[in-house]
């Protein structure tokens, strides 16, 4: 069963709550998405770090009910 954009967004905003998040659908099939996600969180830690936290939201939803996500992470300019 594929995940809603808006399932994602409140996922990654619950671990997240000050992340500002964009959801794209990049095949229109519920299975491929693009995230970007911009927290203060992220500020001064590594880019692997930050997608670990990112898919850690996520609650082992990745590989089975979202099958690919590509992520663009950072902090507030």
């Amino acid at each position: 069963m594929a995940m809603q954009a808006n399932e994602i967004e409140a996922l990654i905003k619950s671990a997240l709550p000050d992340a500002t998040v964009a959801i794209e659908d990049l095949a229109g099939d519920g299975d491929h998405y693009a995230a970007t996600v911009v927290s203060e969180t992220f500020r001064g830690i590594s880019r692997v770090k930050q997608h670990q936290i990112v898919y850690a939201a996520l609650r082992g939803r990745m590989g089975g009910e979202l099958h690919a996500l590509a992520l663009q992470t950072s902090a507030p300019e």
